[in-house]
């Protein structure tokens, strides 16, 4: 259940989010200007590329690589791929990565990591130089995997740290910090359009979206703290029209799971309407909820997740015109996103400004459900 009246109460808000978390998120914006200033100091403006890659392979430990290779693959001109980590234990030390049969000389591997004494990304580098694929990485500067990095002659772009941590070492911007620098040289390689000025202009409009979804704005004024409310008690399903938003929409569904405690699911349009039609005619959907006994007891059940659309557009109708046509067919609410005005960079920037918002106020507003 959500406390819309903390929602209304920064000074509530911030003795809530004791790991910081919307301060962290507010911090975006000057997190991508030294995130950009680390990977001039690297030396990616200078680089002379020879020809563009083949397939570009993110690899990484935590949910950031798939998230970056998701975005890069959608502004990439050239394939992405995700390379995942292998091994059960959650401990970092003991993943380990293994180069697909095909890579060789013709791919880039990126490597994205806070920490850098991750021994399985310092063998992955083993493996890609014997492969004699070209290597970058963003990691802490003077980590293993940096050293790993000037033996083989690649390219660390040291990870912009954080100003500071929350109690539990939490890091709400590292996306940024993770994002930026590879943003700055799949520029430089012509993989995608991201000069300075293009960063610059994600920063400012981060900065603008802490301003217009921050803790003092109030709720009825504050599109974050709005949609919030409108997801509280809810199953998501996360629609999004145009391949710009598919990333926003799948970042967010793993954002929800993760700092909420509960479920949310991506799909893009049209396939969304054939991939969720049995939830909404299932025993999630608000016409269920009168079948069952009207006089049973409720003062003690937890209160029945149903489920909430939310459509992401960009800028075709069509289908988002089917999407309300099948919400309105089964009664189930819809909350509709449209992609802000700018430049595709800047709008994807608001987008994800936007979600980030909404999940924090959601988990520091519910009674259940971790903050972090």
């Amino acid at each position: 259940m959500l406390d819309e009246s903390l929602l209304d109460d920064p000074q509530a808000l911030a003795r809530a989010d004791t790991e910081g978390q919307l301060l962290g998120v507010a911090a975006a914006g000057s997190r991508v200007r030294r995130a950009a200033r680390c990977a001039v100091e690297a030396g990616v403006a200078d680089l002379k590329p020879d020809g563009r890659p083949r397939t570009v392979i993110v690899a990484g430990p935590g949910p950031l690589p798939a998230q970056i290779a998701d975005l890069l693959g959608t502004l990439a001109s050239c394939p992405v791929q995700l390379l995942p980590a292998a091994g059960l234990a959650p401990d970092p030390e003991a993943l380990h990565w293994t180069l697909p049969g095909w890579a060789g000389p013709l791919d880039l591997l990126l490597l994205t990591t806070p920490d850098g004494t991750e021994p399985g990304l310092t063998a992955l580098v083993e493996q890609a130089y014997r492969r004699g694929c070209t290597v970058a990485c963003v990691a802490p500067a003077g980590s293993p995997l940096a050293e790993a990095l000037l033996q083989v002659h690649g390219l660390t772009i040291p990870f912009a740290e954080p100003l500071a941590y929350g109690p539990q070492g939490s890091d709400p911007s590292a996306f940024w910090a993770m994002l930026t620098p590879l943003l700055a040289l799949t520029d430089r390689i012509g993989l995608l359009i991201a000069p300075p000025a293009t960063v610059e202009s994600v920063a400012d409009r981060l900065d603008d979206a802490a301003e217009r979804f921050g803790p003092a704005v109030e709720l009825y004024r504050n599109p974050a703290k709005t949609l919030a409310a409108e997801l509280a008690g809810s199953l998501p399903l996360l629609w999004n029209e145009g391949p710009m938003t598919g990333p926003v929409a799948r970042r967010f569904a793993t954002s929800l799971t993760s700092r909420t405690g509960h479920p949310a699911l991506a799909a893009p349009l049209p396939e969304a309407l054939d991939v969720h039609r049995a939830l909404l005619d299932g025993a999630l959907a608000p016409d269920a909820a009168g079948l069952d006994d009207f006089f049973r007891d409720r003062v003690d059940e937890p209160e029945a997740l149903r489920l909430r659309i939310v459509l992401l557009r960009e800028q075709n109708d069509v289908p988002a015109l089917a999407a309300h046509d099948m919400a309105n067919a089964h009664a189930t609410p819809l909350s509709e996103i449209d992609s802000p005005p700018g430049t595709p960079s800047e709008s994807l920037a608001e987008l994800l400004a936007l979600t980030d918002f909404t999940t924090v106020y959601l988990a520091l507003a519910s009674r259940e459900g971790p903050a972090s």
